[in-house]
C-alpha cells in the first residue's frame, strides 16, 4: 500500500463535550453536530473537525475557546491546514497552513458501535514544537484501527503561536495559565476526547497518549500538568528528552520566556508591556510570528514554559518529587538519536570535552573512535539515558514502567549510517513502511522487506497491547531492579537486562545526564 493510499484512509475529530448517541455507519453526532466520515477498507475516518474555536484576533495567546456548533452534517473526509511552521523544513509536505488549525482526527474499525469501549489512543506529533501536523502520511491510523484500537491525532499551536510570553501578555492572563499555549491545546484535545470519544467506539476511561520528539517531550509535560490529570490512563513517550524542565516564564534566570518575548516584540518594533503592546503583537500577521529560526540551537527557538499555573514545574522536577500521574508509562528512544544534532559529530572533541575528567572513560566506554563515541553520547545523555531516569523514578513512586530502544535498521542501510535516526521508529509503530522506495533529496527510504515488516508487526503489537491492557506484552519485563531494556535490534526483539548500564552510568555523573 503506498502512502498516498495511506493518506487517503486518514481521519478527523471534532471538539465538544456531552454528546448524545447517534449511529449510522460513517456518520457520527458529537456536542457541536454530525459529522460525515469516510470508510476505506475495514477502517472508518473523520478527517479535518475542529476540536476548539479558532486562535485567532482576540484570541490569540489564549486559552483554547470551545468550537461552535454547526447545523446539518459536516463533511469530514479531508484534513484541515497544518498550524504555522517555523522550520525550514516542512514536516510531512505540510505547505497548507493556517493559524486556523486546532483539528484533530479519527480512525476507527468500520463496524463500530457507539459505546463499543474500544481502547483509545491519542498521538502528539513532533517537530520541535514548531513544525510538524496531525495530517502527515506518517501518523496514519489505520493500522490501529485494524486492531481495534480508536486512533486520535492532533493538532496544536506551534512556534511563537503556540510557545510565546511577553509581559503586556502576561498582564492581561494574569492568574490563568500562559505561554503554553500549544500544550493547553493538547489538554483541550483530551478534554474533547473524554467527552466523545464513546460515540466513535471509544472508551473514554482507556485513553492512552503518546507522541514522539517534542510530542515525547509534550506527553512528559502532560504527566506533570495537574490539568491533565484524569484525561489519561497511560503514557508513551518516544525520544521525550526526559530530563527536559522547561523555560521559567520570568525570574533571575539568563534565559525566561518573558525575556525572549521581548526580544522578539523589539525586532519587529513592537515596544513597551502594557495594553498596547499586546494589541500591537496581535496586529502582526502570522507568517511575520513565523519567519524560520536558525536550527535547533536557535536561542529563540520556542518551547514549554514553565508559569506557575498550567505547569508549576518541568517533568524532570515532577517525577523527582513524585508529582508526576501515576499511570502505566513507557518511555524509549533510538540508537542515533543524534542525527538531530549532526554538530556533535562534526567537532568530537568539543562534544566529547564536556564529559570533563570522564572523558577517557567516556571515549572508552562508546569503543575508542571520537566520531562514533560523540554520536553515542549524545543519543544517550539526550534522550536514553534520561529515559532510564524517568522510569527509576517512576518505579520509585510505585508505578508500572518499561523501557524500549529501537536500533533496527533495514539490512540496506546496515554499515552505512550510524544507527536509526530521530524519528525512525515511528513508520514502524505505525506499522506504515513504504511498499516501493520513497526517494526524498539525496536519501532513499528503501522498499520494507519481510525482515522490516516483522520489526514493525512487533513494535505495533506491543503498542497496542499497552493500549488494550495497560501491559505491552509478556515478552517485555517491567522496568525494575534488572533495569530491563526491550530491544528492536537487527537480531529481533529482545529484552536486555541492565542495557548500556556502563555507559549510562558515565553520562549520568556527566553535566550532559544531569
Amino acid at each position: 500500500m503506498g502512502l498516498g493510499k495511506w493518506a487517503a484512509l486518514a481521519a478527523a475529530m471534532l471538539l465538544g463535550a456531552g454528546a448524545t448517541a447517534a449511529w449510522a455507519g460513517d456518520t457520527v453526532k458529537v456536542a457541536q453536530g454530525t459529522l460525515h466520515g469516510a470508510t476505506a477498507g475495514t477502517v472508518t475516518s473523520f478527517k479535518g473537525v475542529p476540536f476548539a474555536a479558532a486562535p485567532v484576533g482576540d484570541l490569540r495567546w489564549k486559552p483554547p475557546a470551545p468550537a461552535a456548533n454547526w447545523n446539518g452534517v459536516k463533511e469530514a473526509t479531508a484534513f484541515a491546514p497544518a498550524c504555522m511552521q517555523m522550520g525550514r523544513a516542512r514536516a510531512g509536505g505540510t505547505q497548507n497552513q493556517s493559524e486556523d488549525c486546532l483539528f484533530l482526527n479519527v480512525w476507527t474499525p468500520a463496524n463500530f458501535k457507539p459505546g463499543a469501549k474500544l481502547p483509545v489512543m491519542v498521538w502528539i506529533h513532533g517537530g520541535a514544537f514548531i513544525q510538524g501536523t496531525a495530517g502527515s502520511t506518517f501518523y496514519d491510523g489505520t493500522h490501529f484501527a485494524e486492531r481495534g484500537v480508536v486512533l486520535v491525532s492532533v493538532n496544536y499551536r506551534l512556534g511563537r503561536l503556540g510557545f510565546f510570553a511577553h509581559p503586556a501578555l502576561s498582564a492581561e492572563g494574569a492568574g490563568g495559565p500562559l505561554g503554553s499555549y500549544g500544550l493547553m491545546d493538547n489538554i483541550e484535545a483530551l478534554r474533547w476526547v473524554k467527552a466523545n470519544i464513546a460515540q466513535f467506539g471509544g472508551d473514554p476511561a482507556n485513553v492512552t497518549v503518546f507522541g514522539e520528539s517534542a510530542g515525547g517531550i509534550l506527553v512528559n509535560y502532560l504527566m506533570a500538568a495537574p490539568s491533565a490529570n484524569g484525561l489519561f490512563a497511560k503514557a508513551i513517550s518516544e525520544s521525550g528528552f526526559g530530563r527536559s524542565n522547561g523555560m521559567p516564564i520570568r525570574g533571575d534566570a539568563p534565559r525566561t520566556a518573558e525575556k525572549q518575548g521581548l526580544t522578539y516584540a523589539a525586532s519587529v518594533g513592537v515596544n513597551g508591556t502594557g495594553p498596547e503592546a499586546a494589541k500591537a503583537l496581535r496586529a502582526l500577521t502570522a507568517a511575520q510570528l513565523s519567519t524560520p529560526v536558525n536550527g535547533l540551537a536557535d536561542p529563540a527557538i520556542p518551547g514549554p514554559i514553565i508559569d506557575g499555573v498550567l505547569m508549576k514545574e518541568g517533568p524532570a522536577a515532577a517525577f523527582a518529587a513524585g508529582h508526576q500521574a501515576k499511570v502505566p508509562y513507557i518511555a524509549g528512544g533510538n540508537s542515533f538519536e543524534a542525527s538531530l544534532f549532526p554538530q556533535a559529530a562534526q567537532n568530537p572533541d568539543a562534544t566529547l570535552a564536556r564529559t570533563g575528567a570522564l572523558k577517557d572513560k567516556v571515549l572508552a566506554a562508546y569503543g575508542g573512535d571520537k566520531v562514533a563515541a560523540a554520536n553515542d553520547l549524545t543519543t544517550e545523555s539526550s534522550v536514553i539515558e534520561p529515559d532510564r531516569y524517568l522510569a527509576r523514578l517512576h518505579t520509585k513512586a510505585g508505578q508500572k514502567a518499561w523501557v524500549y530502544y529501537f536500533s533496527y535498521l533495514p539490512a540496506a542501510q546496515r554499515g552505512k549510517i550510524h544507527g536509526l535516526s530521530h524519528g525512525g521508529e515511528i513508520t514502524y509503530v505505525f506499522g506504515n513502511l513504504p511498499s516501493e522506495p520513497i526517494v526524498r533529496g539525496d536519501i532513499t527510504i528503501p522498499a520494507a522487506t519481510p525482515e522490516d515488516r516483522a520489526i514493525s508487526d512487533a513494535a505495533l503489537a506491543h503498542w497496542v497491547a499497552f493500549a488494550k491492557s495497560s501491559d505491552p506484552g509478556a515478552d517485555w519485563p517491567r522496568f525494575g531492579a534488572a533495569e530491563t531494556t526491550l530491544e528492536f535490534g537487527a537480531d529481533g526483539v529482545k529484552p536486555r537486562r541492565d542495557f548500556h548500564k556502563a555507559s549510562l552510568d558515565l553520562v549520568e555523573q556527566t553535566a550532559g545526564g544531569r
